[in-house]
């Protein structure tokens, strides 16, 4: 693996809203997940969700992809009410690319078929296809692990992998579930850097949830902090983390980003 430069996070601000929950509310078999939530992420923002297990991080994600419907509220995309939109319109209509923290891949299939696969998928042109998946080849440093299988492939490798196929369509919102999980400190460096370079150089909107705090923090402008179903904290990374009732029941008063 190449060295991982230093990098700092872009300081993005963008007034435009591209998702917005509002007021939603969420309940499995009468318990309430979400509650009464307004959440609001901006176009090319990298925005990360914390909180401890059991908060609605996951529920954020399945509510904006359409896998799960509010029992109350709205969600609007690029400011249409999608409340009631199924998944596949949301994903067509409004771009929308999901990184799931399992699977997402054919394990059976090489790295290439695996891009192919997907790219027959969402491109009717050949040509478009090829140039499509040329480019993610390069973008992702993967010329020597075409034809390798998926389920030989590293940790890190199938994330990069599997985060490539959710580019085909070019996503204006990505969804990424737990990067992170289960990775290196090299590979996690990579993964971030990765995740800046959607921001600034294919202007992609990014949401990320992950219980690693630390690494999640030191790749996003903006942070927002779940707990019981609410945000208890939202702002810079360094204005979460220094947030009394984010610190009370989340970090705790050592936890720091340096």
């Amino acid at each position: 693996m190449a060295l991982i430069k230093k990098f700092k996070v872009n300081n993005y601000k963008n007034s435009e809203t591209i998702v917005e929950l509002k007021n939603v509310s969420v309940f499995y078999n009468k318990r309430q997940i979400i509650e009464n939530l307004n959440l609001k992420i901006n176009k090319q923002e990298i925005l990360g969700i914390l909180g401890p297990n059991g908060a609605g991080k996951s529920t954020i994600f399945n509510l904006i992809a359409g896998l799960k419907d509010p029992n109350y509220g709205e969600i609007y995309i690029n400011g249409t009410d999608c409340t009631k939109l199924p998944i596949n319109e949301r994903f067509t209509n409004f771009k929308l690319g999901l990184v799931p923290q399992y699977g997402g891949l054919i394990n059976d299939l090489t790295l290439i078929d695996n891009l192919i696969l997907v790219s027959e998928i969402h491109i009717n042109k050949k040509e478009l296809r090829s140039q499509k998946i040329n480019k993610l080849i390069s973008q992702f440093e993967f010329e020597s692990l075409l034809n390798i299988k998926a389920k030989h492939l590293s940790g890190g490798q199938k994330k990069k992998l599997v985060i490539a196929m959710s580019l085909i369509n070019d996503p204006k919102i990505l969804l990424l579930d737990e990067p992170f999980a289960a990775l290196d400190i090299l590979t996690i460096k990579m993964l971030q850097e990765i995740i800046l370079n959607l921001q600034s150089s294919d202007e992609i909107s990014v949401v990320v949830c992950d219980h690693q705090a630390r690494d999640l923090l030191n790749c996003v402008n903006k942070a927002v902090i779940l707990s019981n179903g609410k945000i208890i904290a939202s702002g810079s990374p360094k204005e979460v983390i220094s947030d009394n009732e984010a610190k009370t029941q989340y970090f705790g008063d050592e936890f720091n980003i340096n």
